[in-house]
């Protein structure tokens, strides 16, 4: 069955005006784009957005994220659903651009789960068919029965083996593919990873009958990664099973509970032409934070390259990119028209446009010259509103730049600081330099809190590990001594600051 969607949505339309933007800025961007102020927004817009196809489409096929980056989206879509009848939710909604006379209804709809990771057992709280059975399934309360889900444990698994006796805790070796088994245990593996294989094929199969992913929501990875579509995916990928790289399995790292875990871990993936196999897709990426700004102007101002995945929703009419300022600050064009509308240039925008002309003409800040301005949209924009000449303004930065490192390399006194860490170590890894600087000034005084889970920082494993370790170490005597002499005793300042400086 496939489902045709028209090119407009009348969603998107009141938040494009809403934001003062156009939909592409052609020919620099090659796909839609749309901003909003934050990431709370970003959720509201895609659950408004959602909540239309569904109304225009029953019965379509859906594809949606996991993780973090759809918090918000499913927050705001209980919150319509739940409140449709409420006339504060009903004028919202209508200023959003839904038409409040038919509700959605979720259950007519076919899920498509997206990715998972392999091995995980479903019932593990990290793994995305939980997820995706919580806050979908059961959260939406769309019907199970029209639910594509990747299953782990019920996936090319012969007998009443289960997961752990295929792999116990060991990596899965995808060279099982093409080489021969050297023993008993591998010739299983292999016929799991070729079972595997064939149901990949076969899920495929379901989606293409289905007509394809009518709406596809997601985000985008540090690397670019659409799904668990890595940099260099095969446009024509289709369902697999496949390995990830570093900058995945690290971003993985908190989910599975440290990288040492995450990059044992495989994943099934719908592929890139899953994605686009419907030419009617709406597929939608959403990205907060100035964190993906890079990635996401790679995304939208590159031509197609496999270095790139996300660029193959190019192809798309109906895909867009919803973001925030944050996620849009390298899209060249939206600062252009934005720094020509402003009223006045603030103190960071005309450094960072000196600098960035700086560093692409490889001149030091002073050395920059009129035409050099006049050579550059920004650069050129900032002289065209600003009283002074090229000259003056280089010395202005010039002149902050030094202020800058100098306040950087003062030593304050009678000063009160509190330092805060989401990690046991990044105040060491980040200023270690300037806190000792300051902890010898005798007049200062230091607060330091580290606010962690732990399981983001060190897996539960690794902890337990150490923590049998000690136990060991202190049955075998090693510590009686230091014991005897009071040297763990909680009053004992000197030998615990001892252990600190000396870790």
């Amino acid at each position: 069955m496939v489902f045709h969607v028209r090119t407009t949505s009348k969603v998107e339309a009141i938040a494009l005006k809403r934001s003062g933007f156009k939909l592409r800025y052609e020919p620099v961007e090659k796909i839609g784009v749309i901003l909003v102020n934050n990431f709370p927004m970003l959720g509201k817009l895609a659950a408004l957005r959602f909540l239309e196809w569904v109304q225009n489409n029953p019965g379509g096929v859906v594809s949606l994220p996991t993780g973090k980056t759809p918090e918000f989206f499913i927050k705001e879509v209980n919150r319509f659903l739940h409140n449709w009848n409420d006339r504060n939710v009903q004028k919202e909604l209508a200023e959003g651009g839904l038409d409040i006379r038919k509700k959605p209804d979720l259950k007519s709809v076919y899920f498509v789960q997206i990715d998972e990771f392999y091995p995980i057992d479903p019932g593990q709280h990290s793994s995305f068919y939980y997820y995706v059975k919580k806050f979908y399934i059961e959260g939406f309360r769309m019907d199970p029965h029209k639910a594509l889900l990747i299953d782990c444990s019920k996936i090319g698994l012969p007998g009443h083996k289960t997961l752990w006796d295929i792999w116990q805790d060991e990596p899965v070796d995808l060279t099982l593919r093409y080489r021969q088994a050297l023993n008993g245990q591998e010739r299983l593996q292999k016929e799991v990873i070729q079972n595997i294989d064939q149901w990949c094929a076969e899920y495929e199969t379901r989606i293409r009958e289905l007509g394809g992913i009518g709406f596809f929501l997601g985000g985008i990875g540090p690397d670019g990664h659409i799904g668990f579509n890595i940099s260099g995916s095969d446009f024509y990928s289709t369902t697999r099973l496949t390995p990830t790289n570093y900058e995945t399995q690290a971003a993985a790292a908190t989910d599975l509970g440290g990288i040492e875990i995450s990059r044992k871990r495989l994943v099934i993936t719908i592929g890139l032409s899953t994605i686009t196999y419907n030419p009617d897709c709406v597929a939608i990426i959403i990205a907060a934070g100035e964190a993906k700004a890079q990635i996401v102007a790679d995304a939208i101002q590159q031509a197609e390259h496999i270095h790139y995945p996300a660029t193959i929703l190019h192809r798309l009419p109906n895909a867009r990119f919803y973001l925030t300022w944050g996620a849009a600050k390298l899209l060249h064009q939206r600062n252009l028209v934005t720094l020509s509308q402003s009223p006045q240039i603030s103190d960071e925008q005309l450094e960072r446009i000196v600098i960035d002309l700086a560093l692409k003409k490889g001149k030091c800040v002073e050395l920059l010259t009129e035409r050099d301005f006049r050579q550059n949209p920004f650069a050129s924009l900032l002289l065209k509103k600003s009283s002074k000449s090229a000259r003056e303004i280089c010395q202005e930065v010039k002149s902050r730049l030094i202020r800058k490192i100098e306040a950087g390399i003062t030593t304050r006194k009678n000063t009160i600081f509190l330092h805060t860490e989401p990690h046991h170590d990044d105040i060491m890894l980040g200023y270690l330099p300037f806190v000792v600087r300051h902890i010898r000034e005798h007049s200062t005084k230091h607060f330091f809190v580290t606010l962690t889970s732990g399981f983001t920082a060190v897996t539960n494993r690794f902890m337990l590990d150490l923590l049998t370790k000690l136990k060991d170490f202190v049955a075998a005597g090693n510590f009686d001594q230091l014991f005897d002499e009071g040297y763990f005793a909680p009053d004992n300042i000197i030998c615990r600051n001892r252990d600190v400086w000396q870790y």
